[in-house]
C-alpha cells in the first residue's frame, strides 16, 4: 500500500550522480562538509590522547566530561532547528561554525578539568546543533526531488573526508609529542574557519522559510508536495505531533546500528572472539570504504514515502541479521571469526546505507516544508539520545549476556524496521491536515 493517502504526481526522474557533482550548490555544499569532515576525522583521531597524555586527565574524568558533553548534545539540537527557521539556517551555521572553531582551540590549554568539562560541553552541543543546522539548510537550498540523492553524494563525500582525516591523525600519533598534538587540535579548529568559505558562497532565502507565505514564494519545484497550513490551520508544535515522534523513535533505535559497530562489535572482538585484534581497524575501513561505494547507489530507489518506508525497513532487517552473524563469531577458529566477522560488517553497512536514504527522505518529507528546521532539531535529538545512550545500553544488557543479547538487540532493530511503514503512514495522514 502507497503510504501517501493522496494521488501524488509521478517523481521527477532521478538525477545522475555527475549533474548532481555539477550542480554549483551540491558542489559547495560538498566542500563544507568536505573540509569539516577532515577537521572532525583528525580531531577524533588524536582528541583522547591529547586528553590523557598531553593534558593529563585520568581516563575516567575524559570519560565523565564526554557523557556530560553528549547530554548537552541532546538538548542543543531542537534549540537549534528553531533558530534556523526564525533566522536562516545559513545564519545558524556561520554561528556555530565560530563557536566550535573556538571551543575545539581552547583544547590546547584546557589547565584545569572544569575548563575541560565546559569546552566538551560546547564543542558537542554544537556539533548536534550543527548537524541540525546543516539539515535544515539542506530543506531549504536543495529542491525536494533531488534532495536524497544529493544527501548520498554528500555522505560519501563525508565519509572520505573522515577517512583522510583519520589518517592525517595517523601520522600525528606516529610523532607523538605535545606539540604534534597541539598543532593537529588547531588544525582541527581551523578547518571549521575554512569551512565558511564555501559557505558563505551558498545561496540562502531572503527571510526564514517560517515568515514566507504558505506556497507563494517557494520555486515551484520546492512548492509541490511542500506542506504548507492551508486557512485557518494551525502549524503543528514538533513536541506534540505524535507520529513524527514515533517515526524519530524508530529511527534513533535503528541508529544505533553506529553503536554497535564503533562500540559492541570491537569490544566483543576483543572478549569473546579469536580474531586477530587488527581486524578492529580493517572492519572500520571496511565500513567507511563500503559506505562511500554504496550510499548514492542505495538511495537511487528513493523517490517517495512508500520508497523510504521500505528502504528503511529493509536496512532495519539487515542490521538485525548483522547482529545475530556478530554473535555467531563466538567460540570459532580466528580465521572463521574473522571471516564471520566481515560478512557481519557488510551486513551492517548494506544496512547502514539503505536505511539511511529511507530516514532522508522521512524527516523530510513528513515535516512541514516551513519548519523544515524545528523538526529537524526533533529527528537529529532522537540520534543523539541513541548515540549518548547506546554505548551504556548495548555494554550492560548486550554484551554480557552474549547471543541471548545478540538475539534480543536484533529483535529490536527487527521491531523498530517493521513497525516504520505503519507510522509512516499515520504521520503522512496528519500531513494532510495541513496541506
Amino acid at each position: 500500500m502507497d503510504i501517501r493517502t493522496t494521488a501524488a504526481p509521478s517523481p521527477a526522474p532521478p538525477a545522475s550522480t555527475s549533474r548532481l557533482s555539477s550542480d554549483p550548490v551540491v558542489r559547495r555544499l560538498a566542500t563544507l562538509l568536505s573540509v569539516n569532515a577532515v577537521g572532525n576525522g583528525l580531531f577524533l583521531t588524536v582528541s583522547t590522547l591529547w586528553f590523557t597524555r598531553g593534558l593529563g586527565y585520568p581516563v575516567a574524568q575524559v570519560g565523565l566530561a564526554l557523557t556530560a558533553a553528549g547530554l548537552c548534545g541532546i538538548l542543543a539540537a531542537l534549540p537549534a532547528g528553531r533558530a534556523c527557521d526564525r533566522w536562516n539556517a545559513k545564519r545558524v551555521l556561520t554561528c556555530l561554525h565560530l563557536l566550535q572553531a573556538a571551543a575545539v582551540a581552547l583544547y590546547t590549554v584546557a589547565g584545569s578539568f572544569p575548563v575541560l568539562l565546559v569546552l566538551a560541553c560546547l564543542a558537542t552541543a554544537g556539533s548536534r546543533a550543527n548537524a541540525t543546522a546543516r539539515g535544515a539548510l539542506y530543506a531549504h537550498v536543495l529542491p525536494p526531488a533531488r534532495r536524497t540523492r544529493t544527501l548520498a553524494l554528500l555522505r560519501a563525500v563525508n565519509n572520505v573526508g573522515i577517512g583522510a582525516g583519520a589518517a592525517l591523525g595517523s601520522a600525528v600519533l606516529a610523532f607523538d609529542t605535545d606539540t604534534a598534538y597541539r598543532g593537529a587540535i588547531c588544525l582541527s579548529a581551523a578547518a571549521f574557519l575554512l569551512a565558511l568559505i564555501p559557505l558563505r558562497a551558498i545561496p540562502s532565502p531572503s527571510r526564514p522559510p517560517a515568515a514566507q507565505p504558505p506556497g507563494t514564494d517557494l520555486p515551484a519545484e520546492h512548492r509541490r508536495g511542500a506542506c504548507v497550513p492551508g486557512p485557518g490551520r494551525r502549524v503543528p508544535n514538533p513536541l506534540r505531533d505524535a507520529s513524527y515522534l514515533t517515526v524519530t523513535a524508530l529511527n534513533a533505535v535503528v541508529n544505533t546500528l553506529y553503536v554497535v559497530l564503533e562500540v559492541a562489535l570491537p569490544l566483543w572482538l576483543l572478549t569473546r572472539t579469536s580474531a586477530p585484534q587488527a581486524m578492529v581497524g580493517w572492519l572500520l575501513v571496511t565500513n567507511t570504504a563500503l559506505v562511500v561505494a554504496l550510499q548514492v547507489r542505495a538511495a537511487r530507489g528513493v523517490t517517495g514515502l512508500d520508497q523510504a518506508a521500505r528502504a528503511f525497513r529493509s536496512g532495519g532487517l539487515l542490521v538485525a541479521a548483522a547482529c545475530l552473524a556478530i554473535a555467531c563469531a563466538a567460540d570459532r577458529a580466528p580465521v572463521t571469526a574473522a571471516i564471520v566477522l566481515l560478512a557481519a560488517v557488510v551486513l551492517l553497512t548494506f544496512g547502514e546505507v539503505t536505511s539511511q536514504a529511507g530516514s532522508w527522505a522521512l524527516s523530510y518529507d513528513l515535516a512541514p516544508e516551513h519548519a523544515q528546521g524545528t523538526y529537524q532539531g526533533i529527528y537529529q535529538t532522537g540520534i543523539s539520545v541513541s548515540q549518548a545512550l547506546g554505548p551504556g545500553l548495548l555494554t550492560a544488557l548486550v554484551l554480557p549476556h552474549g547471543m541471548a543479547g545478540w538475539v534480543g538487540l536484533a529483535t529490536c532493530f527487527a521491531g523498530a524496521a517493521l513497525a516504520l511503514p505503519a507510522a509512516a503512514r499515520w504521520a503522512e495522514r496528519e500531513r494532510q491536515e495541513f496541506r
